[in-house]
């Protein structure tokens, strides 16, 4: 007679358990935090949706809205790196909260003006600018404080909550924008974001870090060495208190991680040449494939909803490495090529689904490594070089995009684009493996690792008796470029 097991069933029920793509919200900071976060996108939304019409009221001009959005644009380039060394130097909670009360101020005083009518462009410009310099402390204290609230292992099923939320918060800001506009004018709705702010600074003080925050999941034997390794780079470089908490240390231990800049060299070509649909698939869709407005409509509908469905896919994540965000990045790749020779606006239906799936994943795991892969202290000035990096390529994405549409076309600029990233992440992946390759041969030929950035001849130590793995931590050896990296650890 067969007995039933009841070992295996939980196991099981345990693993799935782990991998639950909303476990973030088992814990009680985490709701409440993601309830204050909605709230605070939906008001950021309505803001942003009525300085655009606020700015076109007052001067009928376009290219002045453009301007308002870069005034807001240009801290977080600029200043990026001192708003994250900010972060690290000071208490995260009391940063937020600070950060979020002044956003809260000026869309108050932003709100008074209008209503009494004493709001000109360059005021507004000029508030616009105060409230990028804000975000540039706001949005790395906000970020991390978040990772805060989760043990590490959910900090991927609390990134792809972030991105539903943020995702809700715009599509419902943006309707309530025209209602509250409509009826109460641009003040009003400045007025509701202060108090979403308000809101979001309110419940900060109630929140509690969770007890197994920062600490590092169980992964697989490559990444634990690939773990031990940085741990001895950290120990080598002395205590916390003696390495500075300025944005030139911040910047040098981005630029010495290979992972850091294998995942920057992704993002940048991803977001250069193969994230900006809404530019590219709208001339396809009207140009080539003579849809009208409305077809274009549908394919940013299929966008929207693939969007969301990585993002449950997303939370289902514990560990991504930048192995599987170039994989990723290099699949989003393909299907954009595809996507580029489809030959009607069926097939590239079919196709824009998967997109926006890749896309949303590749997006969480990306972010995953970026806000846990650095050590603790340095999370705050890691984000700041993101955040300077990441406004940098975004302001010069869409012009060399838009000239490379002109130049081929926009079946053209989808395909080059596409054989682009593709191309510099195979390559990367090809010199990664050929240096884990040539690894055991040097190591054969005469020289062993002791420690990190000496070395000994063979003949002084006795060879392991066990096969000395591929993979190469010491730092310098199997280094990869930004431009072509996919397959760093």
């Amino acid at each position: 007679m067969l007995l039933p097991s009841f070992r295996r069933p939980d196991r099981r029920a345990a693993q799935s358990e782990d991998r639950a793509p909303w476990r973030a919200l088992r814990h009680h900071s985490m709701r409440w935090w993601s309830a204050a976060n909605l709230v605070s996108n939906a008001g950021t939304w309505m803001q942003l949706t009525a300085q655009n019409l606020l700015v076109l009221h007052l001067t009928g001009s376009a290219a002045a809205t453009g301007l308002s959005l870069s005034a807001q644009a240009a801290p977080g380039l600029l200043l990026g790196l001192l708003g994250g060394a900010a972060v690290d130097a000071w208490p995260r909670r009391l940063t937020a909260s600070v950060s979020q009360a002044l956003l809260a101020l000026v869309g108050f005083l932003t709100a008074g003006l209008v209503v009494t009518d004493h709001l000109t462009v360059p005021v507004l410009m000029v508030l616009a600018a105060v409230t990028g310099l804000i975000a540039t402390v706001d949005a790395p204290a906000c970020a991390l404080l978040g990772n805060d609230l989760v043990p590490t292992k959910d900090v991927p099923s609390s990134i792809a909550l972030g991105s539903v939320v943020s995702g809700a918060g715009r599509v419902g800001g943006t309707a309530l924008a025209g209602v509250v506009v409509g009826l109460w004018g641009p003040g009003a709705a400045y007025a509701a974001n202060g108090v979403s702010f308000l809101a979001v600074a309110a419940v900060i003080p109630f929140l509690r870090p969770h007890p197994e925050a920062g600490q590092a999941p169980a992964a697989a034997p490559r990444q634990r060495k690939r773990k031990a390794a940085g741990a001895r780079q950290e120990a080598a470089a002395g205590p916390a208190s003696r390495r500075g908490t300025g944005a030139r240390e911040g910047l040098g231990f981005f630029l010495r991680r290979p992972r850091l800049m294998a995942l920057a060299g992704i993002t940048a070509l991803s977001s250069v040449f193969g994230r900006n649909y809404g530019l590219t698939l709208a001339v396809l869709v009207t140009g080539p494939l003579g849809g009208a407005a409305g077809a274009f409509g549908t394919v940013s509908s299929v966008l929207a909803v693939g969007g969301v469905a990585g993002a449950v896919l997303a939370g289902r994540l514990r560990s991504p490495s930048v192995r599987l965000v170039g994989a990723l990045a290099a699949a989003g790749a393909v299907l954009q090529i595809a996507a580029g020779l489809s030959p009607t606006l069926w097939v590239l239906l079919l196709l824009v689904a998967p997109m926006a799936v890749v896309e949303s994943v590749s997006d969480t795991a990306g972010t995953t490594v970026l806000q846990t892969d650095p050590p603790s202290h340095m999370r705050g000035r890691v984000l700041g070089v993101w955040r300077t990096a990441s406004t940098g390529w975004s302001l010069v994405g869409p012009p060399l995009l838009g000239l490379l549409m002109q130049t081929a076309g926009a079946r053209g600029a989808l395909v080059i684009g596409g054989v682009l990233i593709a191309g510099a992440i195979g390559t990367g992946a090809l010199l990664r493996d050929r240096r884990a390759r040539r690894a055991p041969a040097d190591r054969t030929a005469g020289v062993l690792p002791v420690t990190i950035g000496t070395t000994v001849p063979a003949a002084r130590r006795p060879a392991p008796s066990r096969p000395v793995p591929a993979a190469c931590t010491t730092p310098g050896h199997g280094e990869l470029c930004a431009a072509g990296c996919a397959a760093a650890a």
